[in-house]
């Protein structure tokens, strides 16, 4: 993958003298309808954010914010669509640690490159990866677990909601730095994923929060830890894996609006102040809390540096596992 980062504030702004819409035009933007590209599926945490954003963005800007699922390998073709749209504002991107991370890596065929094909506009949030087990699995926390998975003399199995899943890539990054053995079990998605796990056919899962929420609070399930620097407000009792036993661990999925490359900076920055508006309802961290996501509003550039820092991390993880198609 090329390691040049997005285009410099300078390089935005003399695309912007030379790209559609004119100048004149970014001043009168937006003018009609503005599509959102959610890369997945309906019914995923990834089109319930990107709702809750498109709602309150639609007050601001004065146009409505279209939601448009364009799902299809791993979230690569819906990015891909956006990513060759015209670069006028009315095509945006719900952007995501799996497409602008890890598909790319993973996929010679993604068909983009998240520094070069896209203009950052800020980051929306993110929301930790948890560490669950069946309640039948001895360990009370992370250095538990640890210990014994050191003690089988088989791999310890995981269950994700499929290959090249942050839930897949948070189990293989637990195991290097743990220095133990586990054996990946992937699924078509988090729902059979959880019913084997919730039957004790799988020992544990690196899921997200609001997945694996319910089932924890309900005892069905035990949550060992979660992988971020700080407790998650939708699960404060459940210690991060520092405080349990495994310091630095951190995976989670953090989501941001992109839009495509040439892109005039003038439209950038007013897509950026209505995300941050967004960010600053009451209305709208509630909902987000509730999805166990966590408000995180930024800079363009803090976002590409995000999205650098992610795709540097996953890349290195799927090359020692030997998944990388790069």
């Amino acid at each position: 993958m090329s390691h040049a980062r997005f285009p410099s504030a300078a390089v935005v702004l003399i695309a912007a003298l030379t790209a559609t819409p004119t100048p004149a035009a970014a001043q009168t933007y937006p003018s009609r309808p503005v599509t959102l590209i959610v890369p997945f599926p309906p019914g995923g945490s990834t089109t319930i954010v990107a709702r809750i954003i498109a709602e309150k963005m639609s007050e601001t800007l004065g146009q409505t914010v279209v939601v448009d699922n364009r799902g299809g390998a791993g979230g690569t073709v819906g990015t891909r669509s956006a990513a060759k749209s015209a670069p006028d504002g009315y095509t945006i991107l719900l952007s995501y640690t799996a497409t602008m991370a890890i598909g790319p890596n993973l996929q010679a065929a993604a068909g983009y490159d998240p520094r070069k094909d896209f203009a950052p506009i800020g980051r929306i949030g993110s929301t930790p990866m948890v560490i669950v087990v069946h309640p039948e699995v001895k360990a009370k926390s992370v250095a538990d677990l640890i210990k014994l998975a050191k003690s089988e003399s088989q791999p310890f199995q995981y269950g994700s909601a499929g290959v090249g899943t942050v839930g897949h890539l948070a189990g293989e990054l637990f195991a290097h730095m743990a220095q133990v053995k586990m054996a990946h079990i992937p699924y078509k998605g988090s729902g059979p994923m959880m019913t084997d796990l919730l039957g004790g056919h799988i020992k544990m899962s690196f899921t997200n929060v609001p997945v694996a929420h319910g089932n924890v609070s309900g005892g069905k399930l035990r949550a060992l830890a979660v992988a971020s620097t700080k407790r998650s407000s939708m699960m404060p009792q459940v210690p991060t894996a520092t405080e349990s036993g495994l310091p630095g661990y951190e995976a989670g999925l953090l989501y941001g609006l992109a839009a495509p490359a040439g892109t005039p900076r003038p439209i950038i920055e007013r897509l950026n102040k209505e995300l941050r508006s967004a960010l600053a309802s009451p209305d709208v961290l509630k909902r987000l809390g509730t999805e166990g996501a966590e408000a995180q509003p930024s800079t363009p550039e803090e976002y590409a540096a995000d999205t650098d820092r992610e795709e540097r991390a996953w890349s290195k993880l799927l090359k020692s596992i030997g998944l990388s198609a790069r």
